[in-house]
């Protein structure tokens, strides 16, 4: 059985009439004639009752009439999934982020891809600091990174989608949570909490430096494996922490105040990495989408 007796068989089951089947078909009569007749022979089984007069189908030419148009509409869906996917239409791409300083962004994307792309299922693998998802890309376990890295490998691309500035949280209680400004030299003594130093997070580095310039090292009393557990200890005022602004954003508790830093401090770029090698035209239908999406800032 092949492609071409089946759509002969349900061009002559629609019209019942050989003629009118093989214009339907842009054939000659004798080609369906011989396709009819070969199906008949495959399946040991006539499919239609011929007279002069008329064309009827048997009992099992009627019963096969409904598998026969499956098969054919199994493999419109198999021409529209191979279009889709040779133009980014369609597939996964696995997007790794950290966490509090992202999702409103992530979540941006997300709905844009959902509702622009439906055919592309991106995968959200949150959780995952700069260098830790930097490594998962360029090891090809994941499409896309988000992060903040002052190097990267020479086989991997970015774009800046955000510029964020370092701000300190500290508790609603905290002697100087109502200062519109404050400086880094103004904690010293202070205890600090923070991420891990293992995540490869750029606020610990900057930490550090901050504290190195204001003349004191900084005492972490406690780490947390993600900003919101960080918040929350600030909040219970375990500690002061250093974050991002795009953390204010995420981050709903009314026991927290977040002070801008009076220190020249240069800001922290949030970008969008990706192997500069990949094909994978789902990847990039997705970096076209985050280009409208998550311009990059000052981007004409």
């Amino acid at each position: 059985m092949d492609l071409q007796q089946v759509r002969a068989f349900l061009a002559v089951a629609d019209e019942l009439h050989f003629g009118r089947a093989a214009e339907r078909l842009h054939m000659a009569q004798p080609p369906v004639s011989r396709s009819i007749q070969q199906l008949e022979r495959e399946l040991g089984a006539r499919l239609f009752e011929r007279s002069t007069r008329r064309v009827t189908l048997t009992s099992v030419g009627e019963a096969i009439v409904a598998p026969a148009r499956e098969v054919i509409d199994a493999l419109e869906r198999v021409r529209t999934v191979a279009r889709a996917a040779g133009v980014g239409e369609i597939g996964r791409v696995r997007l790794a982020y950290a966490g509090a300083s992202s999702n409103v962004m992530v979540g941006k994307l997300a709905r844009a891809v959902k509702q622009d792309h439906p055919g592309i299922t991106l995968e959200l693998l949150s959780g995952h600091f700069a260098q830790p998802a930097m490594q998962l890309l360029t090891r090809g376990d994941i499409d896309i990174a988000l992060g903040r890295w002052d190097h990267v490998p020479t086989a991997v691309r970015t774009r800046v989608i955000a510029i964020e500035q370092l701000v300190i949280a500290v508790p609603v209680t905290h002697r100087l949570a109502r200062r519109k400004r404050v400086s880094m030299s103004e904690f010293e003594g202070e205890p600090f909490v923070s991420l891990p130093p293992e995540s490869g997070s750029v606020l610990i580095e900057r930490l550090r430096q901050m504290t190195r310039s204001a003349g004191f090292s900084v005492d972490v009393v406690q780490d947390a494996s993600d900003s919101w557990t960080v918040m929350s200890l600030v909040s219970a005022e375990v500690g002061c922490s250093l974050t991002l602004s795009s953390v204010v954003d995420s981050i709903a508790d009314p026991g927290l105040r977040f002070l801008p830093l009076s220190d020249p401090v240069p800001p922290v770029e949030l970008r969008m990495a990706w192997r500069a090698d990949s094909d994978d035209r789902a990847l990039h239908a997705v970096l076209r989408l985050s280009e409208t999406v998550l311009p990059t800032p000052g981007a004409v």
